[in-house]
């Protein structure tokens, strides 16, 4: 929790960011062009930032933006905006490389660990369907994250959606966004006794090797199983924020930018 009278506006909520926090996200924030024009802001980026957070991590509506903070439609209008232009995006990789660094570690990542998480949705919106396998209805997030668990590529599609499928669709955004990846850890479900097709294109279309980590078969109950823990902890770090327990967003741009906007609060 900030100490009091770090908020811009009124009490420092938790999830409001600390002075140190925001000395982090400021400099990778946008900056605006004065000569383009336009009136003087009402609202400060790290007041945007809190509402933001504040609904992140909460889980309430946006109506329901306490009044101390900024007006709901204003925050939902940034929020929106910074998707549509790429902005959550580029703050994302910039703290992603800048933790990976950090680390002791190239900033752009050589492998990657691959997995998908069926969650409930709210009444409403698109993409919709059933998981069979987990008896979910809602949607799915397909992830890939680098080794330290944090997130490379996210596509959010109906629970429907088989993980091979899905696979194809997130493994064609990383190769095309990080040409440094060249091995990806999977489990199982992206190469059965069926279907195992995604490896071979994987490694065809994109020079990309997916290394499947089985799970031992005379081994019951939980296991913790090499590389595939990390993407499990990242979905872990997901849904400690009420507002991704469940897909509440209606749109699935939206989804992943929130769940962007989550590993943006993570690391800093």
């Amino acid at each position: 929790m900030c100490p009091p009278g770090t908020a811009v506006s009124g009490p420092c909520y938790p999830s409001s960011l600390s002075d140190e926090a925001w000395g982090i996200i400021q400099p990778v924030l946008p900056v605006r062009d004065l000569r383009k024009g336009g009136g003087v802001r009402k609202y400060g980026d790290r007041l945007v930032l809190d509402s933001i957070f504040y609904v992140l991590r909460s889980g309430c509506q946006w109506r329901m933006l306490p009044r101390d903070l900024m007006p709901w439609d204003a925050a939902h209008r940034w929020f929106t905006k910074w998707r549509r232009d790429g902005t959550w995006d580029r703050i994302h990789d910039a703290l992603r490389r800048q933790v990976r660094i950090g680390a002791g570690r190239d900033p752009e990542p050589s492998a990657a660990v691959i997995d998908a998480q069926s969650i409930k949705t709210s009444e409403g919106g698109e993409a919709r369907g059933f998981d069979a396998g987990k008896r979910t209805a809602g949607r799915k997030r397909h992830v890939i994250v680098d080794t330290m668990g944090l997130l490379l590529v996210v596509a959010v599609t109906s629970a429907s959606v088989q993980d091979r499928a899905g696979g194809r669709t997130v493994l064609a955004r990383l190769a095309t966004d990080f040409r440094t990846v060249s091995l990806v850890w999977a489990d199982g479900g992206y190469a059965n006794f069926v279907d195992s097709k995604l490896l071979s294109w994987a490694r065809d279309a994109l020079g990309i090797i997916v290394e499947i980590v089985k799970r031992t078969d005379d081994v019951k109950g939980f296991k913790v199983l090499p590389r595939r823990w990390v993407v499990e902890r990242s979905f872990g770090w997901l849904v400690r924020n009420r507002r991704l327990t469940r897909a509440y967003e209606r749109l699935t741009a939206t989804s992943e930018a929130m769940i962007k906007v989550a590993m943006i609060r993570l690391v800093i």
